[in-house]
């Protein structure tokens, strides 16, 4: 939750620990009731141990990873968007429609550049083992 005191000091531990629980609930119900999450999730277990066995750097590592991490926040705050929207109202509307469209379009947006990285980095890799 945001700040409700308007003030540039630190943080306190308490508060701290607030927002780590705020942000742990938000991915525990993401979890329960997002199934691209979870798939999103089952996928991540499977490619990020590859890409720490592919990856011939850190660098190669940090980029093949940190895009599937992308994907992940893209789906929260996508399934935030459809939440808000759903939340608006049942009846349907332009908007809200469009608004749901560009989530699913970010979250698509988000998958090619996974795509994309990984063919980047490791088709060198295997055209030249060939």
């Amino acid at each position: 939750m945001a700040d409700s005191h308007d003030t540039h000091a630190p943080r306190s531990p308490f508060r701290i620990w607030q927002a780590f629980q705020w942000s742990m609930k938000g991915l525990r119900t993401t979890w329960q009731v997002e199934s691209s999450f979870r798939l999103e999730v089952y996928l991540c277990g499977v490619l990020i141990p590859l890409a720490l066995v592919l990856g011939q750097n850190g660098v190669e590592r940090f980029l093949l990873i940190s895009v599937l991490l992308l994907v992940l926040v893209v789906e929260v705050l996508n399934s935030a968007i459809e939440a808000v929207v759903d939340r608006w109202g049942p009846e349907l509307h332009a908007l809200a429609g469009r608004a749901k469209d560009m989530g699913s379009a970010a979250v698509f947006l988000a998958d090619v550049n996974v795509v994309v990285c990984w063919l980047l980095i490791l088709w060198p890799s295997w055209s030249n083992d060939s």
